[in-house]
């Protein structure tokens, strides 16, 4: 008895040392002291963005202690804490806002182990407090900087930094939705760890980089909502572990290039809104993994029946609405059995409607208004009740439904009835 009395001590009182450690090792951690060039350069840096009534008075022990800033985060590196993480603007429901007139100080760059870097609605005034992207020591950074991001700033202009090239260990760049102009720099093609690049939603011209394609670990990219122009790069093809690529809302022509076959892990492809021809190019029939494929407003022309679209297997969004296609519609479409969204209209299809389009299992909205459609339509009635609106086939002047094979209720839209045959009598 008195032995196991002794041993219960033991194992308590090695419970409370343990204790003891722990409580004291976090209350060393929460007190551990801001380098003071770390601390100096914080604050200074966040004075330029909100405004010098803000001095960082009211934290303790400091931004990293038991009251830090919304929006910075630190990691502990031999007993002093340094910034990794600034997120300027209003990501969160507490986060500082950026003043009207505001600065870039130079002091950002002083944060040696900053990882992420962010600025959201922060440059908001293009006409009366215009900012542009400090055009240097970004290679300061290079050594840490792993995201960098501005987003929904319209009062941030001029261009892209060529510094940005310096930023080696990138690994995320998104310049989304701001007030960008000029050229993509060439140099962007450097930072071989990019995961994402999105410069999407600015006024940048010019040709999409060939550099870009060295890019191989890239998986989002995004240029779409530009002014860019060219031919799509042979160099896409390199982009071998992309998973989306959007570039739509443009102004690029030329073909679609074959080596975009290469791209066998891409999910999403949207080039709508630009001035690609050249038609439809056999490559697509090896993208396999392709969930998304949108070509919509493009000269491309082509006949749909150049492809084997049950390769396609994976697909739930097809738009090639006005791209001038001819020629009919294959029946190879109707085995596509996870695709949602069919968009075929304002193109110059003819032929008859295939009543295996009706079945496809998971199609919630059919649009093939604005062809040549011929002959009737032969859909069942259910179909019409699952779609309702969202079946357009209307602008097709010699395409009707037989009356009484679909009930009043689900008359398809801007659709003729079918002549009845006269009954003959005899004599």
């Amino acid at each position: 008895m008195k032995s196991f009395i002794t041993i219960s001590n033991a194992i308590f009182a090695v419970f409370i040392f343990c204790l003891v450690a722990w409580c004291c090792g976090h209350e060393n951690i929460d007190a551990a002291p801001m380098e003071k060039t770390e601390k100096e350069a914080l604050y200074s840096a966040v004075q330029g963005f909100v405004g010098n009534w803000w001095n960082g008075s009211a934290l303790y022990p400091d931004p990293c202690g038991w009251t830090p800033i919304q929006g910075v985060s630190c990691d502990l590196l031999d007993g002093l804490w340094y910034v990794t993480t600034l997120n300027i603007g209003p990501i969160h429901d507490n986060s500082l806002v950026c003043a009207k007139n505001l600065e870039f100080r130079p002091q950002v760059f002083e944060l040696k182990h900053l990882k992420t870097l962010s600025f959201f609605k922060c440059f908001v005034s293009p006409k009366r407090h215009p900012i542009a992207i400090p055009s240097n020591s970004w290679d300061k950074l290079g050594g840490s900087l792993e995201s960098l991001e501005f987003r929904s700033n319209p009062g941030l202009i001029g261009k892209i930094p060529i510094s940005f090239g310096a930023l080696v260990k990138l690994k995320s760049l998104v310049l989304l939705e701001n007030g960008l102009t000029g050229n993509i720099p060439t140099n962007i093609g450097n930072l071989i760890n990019l995961k994402r690049l999105v410069l999407a939603g600015n006024r940048f011209v010019g040709w999409i980089p060939d550099s870009f394609g060295g890019l191989n670990e890239l998986l989002i990219y995004d240029l779409s909502r530009n002014t860019l122009s060219g031919p799509l790069p042979l160099t896409l093809g390199g982009l071998t572990s992309l998973l989306k690529l959007d570039l739509s809302n443009n102004q690029l022509e030329g073909m679609l290039p074959s080596e975009i076959s290469n791209l066998k892990n891409l999910t999403l492809l949207d080039l709508r809104n630009n001035k690609i021809s050249g038609g439809l190019t056999k490559s697509f029939q090896g993208m396999s993994s392709l969930e998304e494929l949108v070509l919509s407003n493009n000269p491309i022309g082509g006949d749909l029946m150049s492809l084997e679209w049950h390769n396609l297997h994976n697909l739930v969004i097809l738009d090639l609405s006005n791209i001038g296609l001819t020629g009919e519609i294959p029946e190879s479409i109707s085995k596509l059995e996870r695709l949602r969204f069919l968009g075929l209209s304002d193109n110059n299809l003819t032929g008859k409607l295939s009543p295996k389009l009706a079945t496809l299992p998971c199609v919630s909205a059919l649009y093939l208004n604005a062809n040549n459609l011929t002959g009737e339509l032969t859909f069942a009635d259910d179909f019409y009740r699952k779609v309702g609106r969202r079946f357009g086939a209307w602008n097709n002047p010699n395409l009707c439904y037989p009356v009484g094979l679909v009930s009043a209720s689900h008359v398809p839209y801007g659709v003729k009835p079918c002549q009845q045959q006269p009954t003959g009598h005899i004599a």
